[in-house]
């Protein structure tokens, strides 16, 4: 079991930034892919962005094409934590922001946090 507990969202103007915050509970984090999602008000959740447990392809990253070249995804495992960097904001990034766990060998994430609020001003 793996619990996350996401931080950082706020309010912001466009052109900003913001990091986001996973905290992950136990000790087998640096074993998951983890990956950001977003749900806007209306809207399915999306995918945003992943990062392969580390030694696993390199710990590689992948993003959707809407924020590509503006968030920067990462982790430490060390702190148990993966993290948001989001430049460029837009308001259409506005969105709860989820962080979610997909253990190894799974096709799915299997653990969710609470999620963040981000709200990008024009």
């Amino acid at each position: 079991q793996v619990q996350l507990v996401e931080s950082g969202g706020r309010l912001v103007q466009a052109g900003g930034s913001l990091r986001l915050s996973c905290a992950a509970s136990g000790r087998t984090f640096s074993s998951y892919t983890m990956g950001w999602f977003r749900q806007a008000p209306g809207k399915e959740r999306e995918f945003v962005a992943a990062i392969n447990r580390s030694g696993w392809s390199g710990g590689s990253t992948y993003y959707a094409d809407s924020v590509k070249g503006r968030f920067t995804i990462f982790r430490d495992n060390a702190k148990n934590t993966v993290y948001l960097q989001m430049n460029s904001l837009k308001p259409e990034d506005t969105a709860v922001y989820y962080c979610g766990a997909r253990p190894p060998g799974s096709s799915e994430y299997l653990y969710w946090g609470q999620g963040t609020q981000v709200t990008v001003s024009s």
